[in-house]
């Protein structure tokens, strides 16, 4: 779809947004993103400058069209929020059809055409290109390509192929109109409890480093276009350590700890990706405890409400002057269904959500993820609490972006580049690659690995077809040359918070019974075992019979038997210490990289003889 082109006598083609039909400064795209930025400011009123600072969750019609209703996350039909509310920042859930995916894109820009400027509007995502589907922090892949985890895109210690897989996803995410990326995440994994691992690069400071910023690269250029995604980078500064490894989405996991003092290790990839020129930053909810820097005392406050943090640090002593977005749901309670998960307002629960929103102006953030309340933002500005001109800061840095990203010239794409561009067959064979090498060799006797081609199989949690390709799936045991059995990392299920039972967390022992039942499987056939590692695992019983364990971090059936028979030679290195119990997490500092006698240590990971 191509946007409406009017020319100027001297033959400038250019969009007239506001409909009066002579190009304005900032509509001539000859013009300094500043110059233009400073025209569209001063014509805009009070309520469109507000909208500009508000992100929420928006959710497509599967036929194409904008949502006319609210949806099972999105709380207002899209009409409101765009022509009402004045919202042009909208994270998109689930997105099936590629086609569609850009037929509701282009309808969402056009509605976005009748309000008074015509700007365009920035839809953003969380990660959707491997496996874990957690609504409050990634997608599975569905129609576009699938690659590892984060966490193992970090074990195959590549920056090239960190690169080459966020420019494909760059380009996928491009097709279908997403021009904004909720990631890379920076955070480091030095507390195995934690729920989100998944999605970092490790433990390593360093490497951690190295990858973000190839992954920032790949999605964005060596600076912002019309082909870039911009990135938030995150979360500020450093979401990693937090306490007994409780996620801070939910109260009872809102303090944030640093017991071995290495918070110049969390912080550490951030300078780097402020130099590589990352479009945004997000803090994260958690509230420092006990946390000093530079001989001062941090307030335990949430990240988000913290003006030592985001100001003092993040702006003054870095140097950030891009754009601060808020994590979701600092102002208001989320209500789903009949469901109600507390704002995180950590540290800063007794204010109200006026207060709470005052505090993230003056902490220094300029745009509120997960609200769309624009009336409360109104409504400071109109008590004196809130001076335009501060709105006009954060205004200013927000449409920076968009110019930059050329939407203001055409926001629209294809359908039939979106079909042909998404999941296309390239895309998926290197994801897929991608998957296999990823896995991670941890421990074999004797020569079991790689398998032979044409072996009797018992499997548990792989696919039949998988099995067929390589060998015959019998149904004991006992029958089998070999057995293989999937297992997830262990967790506590819980359900009680909504989004709760997304994220995995407590402890890291498999059940006793289950232990029990795999040494069994083991006393009548070989047993190769692979643990898909979104968190480490306590892998120590396993040892003691199993043949082969391998680890994994996003890898379908088939990738994992082909790393496992050498088809595609698996080279992961761990991304962090496995550590050998329970009592040895509980004792480690929830901030410190490693162990000091780990059963497996970061970079383990064996390598086959496939010759």
């Amino acid at each position: 779809m191509r946007p409406e082109l009017h020319t100027t006598e001297d033959g400038v083609a250019y969009r007239d947004l506001n409909g009066n039909g002579r190009m304005d400064p900032y509509e001539d795209p000859r013009l300094p993103v500043e110059v233009r930025v400073e025209d569209l400011l001063g014509r805009l009123s009070l309520e469109e400058k507000v909208g500009l600072m508000f992100q929420t969750v928006i959710e497509a019609g599967s036929d194409g069209t904008v949502l006319e209703h609210p949806g099972s996350i999105s709380k207002s039909p899209t009409s409101t929020v765009v022509l009402d509310k004045h919202l042009t920042h909208f994270n998109v859930h689930a997105l099936d059809d590629p086609r569609m995916a850009a037929r509701w894109s282009n309808a969402l820009q056009a509605l976005a055409e009748r309000t008074p400027h015509g700007i365009p509007v920035t839809v953003s995502t969380d990660p959707r290109h491997a496996f874990i589907e957690n609504v409050g922090v990634s997608f599975s892949a569905g129609a576009f390509s699938q690659w590892p985890e984060p966490l193992g895109l970090a074990a195959l210690r590549d920056a090239d192929a960190v690169r080459r897989f966020a420019d494909i996803a760059r380009q996928e995410y491009v097709a279908v109109g997403i021009r904004a990326a909720l990631h890379p995440t920076l955070d480091l994994a030095t507390e195995p409890r934690w729920a989100r691992q998944a999605g970092t690069f490790g433990q390593d400071p360093d490497l951690v480093t190295e990858l973000g910023v190839a992954y920032l690269k790949g999605f964005q250029g060596d600076s912002l276009g019309s082909g870039s995604v911009a990135c938030t980078s995150k979360h500020f500064p450093g979401g990693g350590p937090q306490k007994d490894g409780e996620d801070a989405h939910f109260p009872y996991g809102r303090e944030q700890v640093y017991p071995g003092g290495r918070f110049a290790d969390h912080l550490k990839p951030f300078p780097p990706i402020i130099e590589a020129g990352t479009a945004g930053i997000m803090p994260y909810y958690g509230m420092p405890v006990d946390l000093v820097v530079d001989g001062v005392e941090i307030e335990p406050i949430g990240f988000g409400y913290n003006k030592q943090v985001v100001t003092g640090l993040l702006r003054e002593k870095l140097g950030y002057d891009g754009v601060v977005v808020t994590d979701w749901e600092l102002v208001n309670d989320n209500h789903v269904g009949d469901q109600v998960l507390p704002a995180r307002a950590w540290g800063v629960e007794h204010l109200d959500p006026h207060g709470r929103m005052e505090l993230i102006l003056e902490a220094g953030a300029d745009q509120f993820g997960g609200e769309e309340c624009v009336e409360i933002l109104l409504d400071l500005v109109a008590q004196g609490r809130v001076t335009e001109a501060r709105v006009d800061e954060s205004a200013r840095r927000i449409l920076a972006v968009k110019f930059r990203l050329g939407l203001f010239e055409n926001p629209y794409v294809d359908e039939d580049e979106a079909a042909a561009t998404v999941g296309r067959d390239d895309f998926r064979e290197e994801g897929y690659a991608a998957q296999a090498r990823s896995v991670t060799v941890l421990h074999h006797e004797g020569g079991r690995l790689p398998l032979e081609h044409g072996l009797r199989i018992y499997a548990e949690q792989v696919s039949p077809e998988a099995v067929a390709r390589h060998g015959k799936l019998v149904d004991r045991p006992e029958d089998a040359d070999v057995a293989v059995v999937r297992l997830t990392a262990p967790f506590d299920p819980r359900s009680d918070l909504f989004l709760e039972s997304w994220f995995h967390q407590g402890s890291l022992d498999f059940p006793p019974g289950l232990v029990a039942r795999l040494e069994r499987i083991a006393a009548v056939c070989p047993l190769v075992v692979d643990v898909v590692l979104d968190r480490p695992a306590v892998l120590t019983p396993l040892l003691r019979f199993a043949s082969a364990v391998v680890g994994s971090f996003g890898s379908c059936d088939d990738a994992l038997l082909d790393a496992l028979t050498g088809t595609i030679a698996p080279v992961g290195r761990l991304p962090f210490d496995l550590p050998r119990s329970m009592d040895q997490v509980r004792a480690h500092g929830e901030d410190v990289p490693g162990y000091d006698d780990p059963l497996f240590p970061f970079g383990h990971g064996l390598r086959l003889d496939t010759e």
